[in-house]
C-alpha cells in the first residue's frame, strides 16, 4: 500500500505495475492517510430519507398507518364472502391470528434496524443489494395496487353521493389530482391523518351498533347464507377465504416505512393498536353484512358493501355518512401510497438501483417529479389494464403485500441468524416466525389458484421493475460490452470511434470512480476480507477506503496497514485505502466524515454492533450493517 502520509503503521510500497495494471479502468494501488483534525464541534447529524427524527407519538403515528390498513375494511368483507361464503367471519378472524404473530416479527426487525424503508431496509442489512431490490420492487408494486384499488373503491363509494358518477375516469382524476399536490409539495399531516383515522373508527362503531337492530330483527338471513351451498365444501371455502381476505391487513407494514420518525417505543404498539382494530372491526362488520344481505347481494355489490349495509341496516343518512367516510380514508391511503413510493423510490436512487434522474428535483417546490409522474402512470396503466376490477386489483395488491410480508418474515429470520448480536428490545420466538411464514406463504400460494390471470398482471409490472434494476446493477458490464462492439464494428471510422470510446470509459470511470467507506474495528483478516468481498459483490464502486478511528496511536491496531495492503493485492479490481481518523467514533463523527469526504451515509459501512455499543444503530443517520 502506497503511503501517501506516513503515520506509525504504514506498510512500504507495493511492487512495480506491470502494463496490464495501469489500463484506463485499473482503480490504482491504495494510499494510507492520517486525519487528525475531523473537527470536535457538535453538527446536526442528518438523516439519509427522513426529516425531523423521532417526532411522531403513539396516536399519530397509529393513524397514519391505520388508514391505511383500516380502510381496507371498506371492500375485504365483499371479497372475503365471495371465496368464503358464510365462513368469511372465521376467515377474517384467521387472518387476525396471523396478524398477530407478525406484531413480534416486525417489532423484532423494527427495534433492531429502526430504520425507513420496511422489507427493503431489513434485507439491506442482513443480505445483499440485489435481493433486497427485489423486496423494494414487490413494495413499489403493492404501493401503485394501494393507490388504485383505493381510489377505485373511494369512487364506488362517491356515486352514493354523486349518482352516474363515471367510475373510471373518476379514478384517473383522483389520481391525478394527488399526483398533483405532491408535485405541490403537499403531503400527509399527521394531524390531518389522525382526524381522518378518528372519524373513521367512529363511523365504523356507529355502523356496528346502527345496524344491529335490524340485523338481529333478520337474522333468518344469516341461517339462509349458512344453509347456501358451496362448492368444494367448508375447508375449500375457509382456505381461499382466508387467501383472499389476507387483503384485510395490508397497510400492517406501512408504520415499518417512517419508524424513524416516531418516538422511542412508538413502533410497537402501532402494531398493536393495528392488529386490535382489524382484529374487532373485521369480523364484527362481515358477521353482520351476513345478517343483513343474501350472498347474492353481497357479492353483487362489492365495492361499496359497508355503504349499502347502512342503506339497508338504517337509511339513506347513514349510507351517506359511510360514503363521506370512505371517500376520505381511502382518499388518505391514495396519498400515503404517493409518499410511501415516493421515498421508498428516492432512497433506491441514491443507493443507485434506480437511474439517478428520479432524484431530480423541480425549481419551484423541491419535489421529486419523475417519481411522482411515473407512479401516477403506472397507476393508471394498471386500472386500464384490469378495467376497475375490484377482484383483479385486491388479487395483483394481495400478491405483491403477502410477498412483502413473507419477506419480511424471512429478514427476521436472517436477523436472528447473522445479527444475532444487534441490540432489540423484543424477539419473536422460532415458533412463532415459522408459523407466521409459513401462514403468508400458503396465503399467497392460495391468491395464485384462485385466478392464474392476475400473477400474469402482477408479473408483468414486477418484472418490469425488476429489469430496470437489473440494468442498473449491469450497466457497467452493458458499457464494456457497447464499447466492446464499437471496437469492432467502428473500426473503420478511427476519429468517431475514438470518440465514442472515450465518451464510453469517461461513463464507466464516473460509475466506478466514487467511494464507499468500512469502518474497521481491528486488523483482523476475515473481516477485512468480507468488507471487500461484499463491495465487489453488491456495488459498482472500484473504491473501498477502510477507516478506522483511534483516540491514541498505542490503540491502532499493529498489523492494520499490512493486512490492508494484502486484501488490496488480492483483488486488483478494487482499490483499497486506509484512513486513520482521531476521534471517537459515534454520530458525530461520522457526520463530520462524510462532510469532509463527499460519501453519503449509504455508503458508509459497518460491522454489527454488540449490545455494549453506546449508540443506536439510528442515531448513525444511515450506516448499512454487512456483516
Amino acid at each position: 500500500m502506497t503511503q501517501k502520509t506516513s503515520h506509525p503503521h504504514a506498510s512500504p510500497p507495493p511492487p512495480p505495475q506491470d502494463p496490464a495494471e495501469t489500463s484506463w479502468d485499473f482503480p490504482g494501488w491504495g494510499t494510507a492517510e492520517t486525519i487528525k483534525d475531523l473537527g470536535t464541534e457538535q453538527v446536526r447529524v442528518t438523516h439519509l430519507d427522513s426529516g425531523i427524527a423521532h417526532k411522531l407519538g403513539v396516536w399519530r403515528s397509529t393513524a397514519i398507518c391505520g388508514n391505511d390498513i383500516t380502510s381496507s375494511c371498506l371492500y375485504v368483507t365483499a371479497i372475503a364472502a365471495f371465496y368464503a361464503g358464510p365462513y368469511a367471519p372465521i376467515a377474517l378472524a384467521l387472518v387476525a391470528a396471523v396478524l398477530y404473530l407478525y406484531r413480534n416479527v416486525y417489532a423484532e426487525v423494527g427495534t433492531a434496524l429502526p430504520l425507513n424503508g420496511g422489507a427493503y431496509n431489513a434485507l439491506l442489512n442482513t443480505t445483499t443489494k440485489g435481493q433486497a431490490s427485489l423486496a423494494a420492487c414487490l413494495t413499489i408494486l403493492s404501493y401503485i395496487a394501494t393507490a388504485v384499488l383505493s381510489a377505485d373503491a373511494a369512487m364506488h363509494y362517491a356515486s352514493n353521493l354523486i349518482p352516474g358518477l363515471p367510475i373510471i375516469l373518476a379514478t384517473v382524476g383522483l389520481l391525478g389530482l394527488f399526483a398533483l399536490l405532491n408535485i405541490f409539495g403537499i403531503s400527509e399531516s399527521s394531524v390531518v391523518a389522525l382526524g381522518i383515522f378518528l372519524f373513521h373508527i367512529l363511523t365504523l362503531t356507529v355502523l356496528c351498533f346502527a345496524v344491529l337492530p335490524t340485523a338481529w330483527a333478520h337474522r333468518d338471513i344469516l341461517a339462509q347464507n349458512w344453509s347456501h351451498p358451496l362448492p368444494g365444501g367448508a375447508a375449500r371455502a375457509v382456505f381461499f377465504g382466508f387467501s383472499a381476505a389476507m387483503l384485510g391487513i395490508s397497510g400492517f407494514e406501512s408504520s415499518a416505512n417512517f419508524i424513524e420518525e416516531q418516538k422511542p417505543g412508538v413502533f410497537p404498539k402501532t402494531l398493536r393498536n393495528m392488529w386490535a382494530i382489524v382484529a374487532v372491526f373485521n369480523p364484527i362488520i362481515s358477521v353482520l353484512a351476513l345478517s343483513l344481505l343474501p350472498l347474492a347481494a353481497i357479492t353483487a355489490s362489492p365495492e361499496d358493501l359497508l355503504a349499502h349495509m347502512g342503506l339497508v341496516g338504517s337509511g339513506v343518512w347513514l349510507q351517506k355518512w359511510v360514503s363521506i367516510d370512505a371517500v376520505l380514508v381511502l382518499s388518505g391511503a391514495v396519498l400515503t401510497s404517493y409518499v410511501g413510493v415516493t421515498g421508498l423510490v428516492r432512497r433506491m436512487s441514491l443507493d443507485r438501483c434506480l437511474p439517478q434522474v428520479l432524484l431530480q428535483e423541480n425549481k419551484w417546490r423541491h419535489t421529486n417529479h419523475w417519481i411522482i409522474l411515473a407512479f401516477f402512470g403506472l397507476c393508471a396503466s394498471i386500472l386500464s389494464v384490469s378495467r376497475g376490477d375490484l377482484l383483479m386489483l385486491g388479487g395483483v395488491y394481495t400478491i405483491a403485500f403477502l410477498s412483502v410480508m413473507s419477506l419480511f418474515a424471512i429478514g427476521n429470520i436472517l436477523l436472528k441468524v447473522k445479527r444475532g448480536r444487534l441490540p432489540r428490545a423484543i424477539r419473536a420466538s422460532w415458533p412463532s416466525v415459522l408459523l407466521a411464514l409459513a401462514a403468508t406463504s400458503t396465503a399467497l400460494v392460495g391468491n395464485i389458484l384462485i385466478k392464474p390471470a392476475y400473477v400474469r398482471v402482477f408479473l408483468l409490472y414486477f418484472l418490469s421493475a425488476a429489469a430496470i434494476v437489473g440494468l442498473m446493477f449491469a450497466r457497467v458490464q452493458i458499457l464494456r460490452l457497447i464499447l466492446a462492439a464499437s471496437e469492432t464494428f467502428l473500426e473503420s471510422l478511427r476519429d468517431g470511434n475514438i470518440h465514442f470510446s472515450r465518451w464510453i470509459m469517461t461513463q464507466i470511470t464516473e460509475i466506478n470512480g466514487r467511494e464507499v467507506i468500512f469502518f474497521a474495528e481491528d486488523d483482523t483478516l476475515p473481516m477485512l476480507n468480507h468488507a471487500a468481498i461484499y463491495v465487489l459483490e453488491n456495488e459498482q464502486n472500484k473504491r473501498l477506503r477502510i477507516v478506522h478511528t483511534y483516540v491514541r496511536e498505542s490503540d491502532i491496531p499493529p498489523d492494520l496497514a499490512k493486512n490492508i495492503s494484502l486484501i488490496d493485492r488480492i483483488y486488483p479490481d478494487l482499490r483499497i485505502d486506509l484512513l486513520l481518523v482521531k476521534g471517537e467514533f459515534g454520530p458525530q463523527l461520522i457526520e463530520h466524515l462524510s462532510r469532509r469526504l463527499n460519501v453519503p451515509k449509504n455508503y458508509m459501512f459497518i460491522g454489527t454492533p454488540s449490545d455494549r455499543f453506546p449508540h443506536s444503530l439510528a442515531s448513525l443517520g444511515g450506516v448499512r450493517l454487512i456483516m
